[in-house]
Order: C-alpha cells, then sequence, then structure tokens
C-alpha cells in the first residue's frame, strides 16, 4: 500500500511564520493567513455576485485563498522587499514556487492530482477568480498591518502605507465596497463589535 505526503505537507503551514524581517507583536503562520484569504475571497466574490451582478464561484474561491500560498511550506516565505528587489530574483523565485507546486502535487496519489493541481498550481489559476484571492491577500497584509499598529508597533508603519496604496490600484468595485463598510471594523475592540 502506498503512502502519500501531501496532507501531511499542508498541515505544516502552521510552522511558517510570515513578515520575518518584521518585529511582530504576534506572529503570523501562512495557515492563519492562508484561512484569512480564503474568507476574504469568498466576501468579495459574493459582494461582486449580489451588489455588481457577477456570477463567480465564491466556494472556488475560498478554495483557491486556502491553497494560494500552499508552496511556501516548501519555499518559506520569501520576504516581499527581498522577493521585488530584484527582476532576477523575482524571476528566481517564481520558478522556485513552481517547481514546489510541482513537488506538492506529486505527493498525491494520481487519482486526486486533477482535483488538486488547479487549486496548488499557480499555472493553472482561474484568471477570473484569481484577482480576487489577489486582493483579498492584500487585505490580509492590511489587516496584519493594522493589528500591529493598533498594538502600537510602528514597524509596520511603511508596509501599511504601501499595502494601502496597491490596494487603492485595485480596480474591482466588490474590493472597494469591502474596504468601505467591512474593514472599519477591524479597527474596533471586541465591545465595540457586540
Amino acid at each position: 500500500m502506498a503512502n502519500y505526503n501531501f496532507y501531511a505537507m499542508l498541515s505544516r503551514m502552521k510552522y511558517i511564520n510570515r513578515w520575518g524581517l518584521m518585529n511582530n507583536t504576534r506572529e503570523e503562520n501562512i495557515g492563519e493567513h492562508s484561512l484569512e484569504v480564503a474568507v476574504f475571497a469568498h466576501a468579495l466574490v459574493c459582494i461582486a455576485n449580489k451588489r455588481f451582478g457577477e456570477t463567480l464561484n465564491a466556494d472556488r474561491a475560498a478554495l483557491l485563498g486556502l491553497f494560494h500560498d500552499a508552496s511556501e511550506i516548501i519555499t518559506g516565505d520569501l520576504p516581499t522587499p527581498v522577493k521585488y528587489f530584484d527582476p532576477k530574483i523575482k524571476d528566481a523565485y517564481k520558478n522556485i514556487e513552481h517547481l514546489s507546486e510541482q513537488k506538492l502535487i506529486s505527493m498525491l496519489p494520481d487519482y486526486l492530482k486533477e482535483e488538486y493541481a488547479p487549486l496548488v498550481d499557480s499555472d493553472l489559476a482561474d484568471s477570473q477568480l484569481h484577482i480576487y484571492v489577489k486582493a483579498a491577500d492584500k487585505l490580509s497584509a492590511l489587516v496584519k498591518c493594522r493589528e500591529e499598529l493598533k498594538m502600537g508597533n510602528t514597524e509596520f508603519l511603511k508596509a501599511e502605507r504601501s499595502t494601502l496604496e496597491a490596494l487603492e490600484k485595485i480596480e474591482l468595485p466588490a474590493l472597494k465596497v469591502f474596504m468601505e463598510e467591512f474593514l472599519p471594523a477591524f479597527s474596533l475592540t471586541l465591545d465595540e463589535l457586540d
């Protein structure tokens, strides 16, 4: 009987911390981050469908969000300033990410590879939903920055500004709605959320 390592590898997401170059008041791993991205991607697509007449699959967007950083189980989370410092580094890292995605898929039995390849392999990404997942990824980063700032950690000031600027450049009506109607609540205390 064969043994397959795919799900055991996925469970290791909890060991890969994000924001490695930053002084964090609270560590965030890619498992937590991926869950938040999945929730935000689902929300963005639901908003797009209900408010702007789209007919996109919100459940699929959530799944894509869950798996969007799966390759980092193998590569680790390369900090953004390093990843985008030079085009050669960016291209090399994209290649490493792709090899890591292929490695993960190879850990599945043949009868499941077809199910998971479109979730893990960025070359097979659903182009319609990809922008929602990317926006959700940026939203998650903005929430993290604001949580750190709320705790008095000014280390995240520049990251918060650049993430907000990146979000404002994304032309996605559902994102604008989310930022106007849902994002302000993330600055509230637990008692204020009641």
